[in-house]
């Protein structure tokens, strides 16, 4: 997908989140880990929840997981969403043991279950921004 009038909110990307987000652009998967006890976390943030090093590496993520939960979004919390209502998001549990929220994309709401496979999507909305979203595997 390649909308250059994307007109919906755009993300914060803060120099703490920057490689996350440039990984996305060039369609990888990246996630911050620490570089003391290597637990990964995401979303990024500048202390490990574990060990409480500051000090941090990014990894690349296999982008597969399993289906955690899911939401079915009738009444969108911003109105530019409005016109693709109603969409499903999706928590998802990644093999590298984060849990990560997207949108799950060409699946039917009524056909989910628990711990269904999924994988990641890449969707180029600007040159400059590419959004993840997940699939059903």
């Amino acid at each position: 997908m390649n909308a250059p009038n994307y007109d919906k909110p755009l993300p914060d990307i803060t120099a703490l989140t920057r490689p996350f987000w440039d990984g996305l652009r060039e369609h990888r998967l990246v996630l911050q880990a620490c570089a003391r006890c290597h637990t990964v976390r995401h979303y990024p943030r500048p202390v490990c929840d574990r060990c409480y090093s500051m000090e941090s590496v990014w990894v690349t993520g296999s982008g597969r997981g399993t289906l955690h939960s899911w939401t079915v979004n009738h009444h969108p919390f911003h109105f530019a969403f409005k016109r693709e209502s109603p969409f499903i998001t999706s928590t998802v549990d990644l093999a590298e043991g984060v849990r990560m929220q997207a949108p799950l994309r060409d699946a039917d709401a009524s056909q989910l279950e628990l711990g269904m496979p999924v994988e990641l999507v890449f969707e180029d909305m600007t040159p400059e921004l590419t959004l993840p979203a997940f699939r059903l595997a």
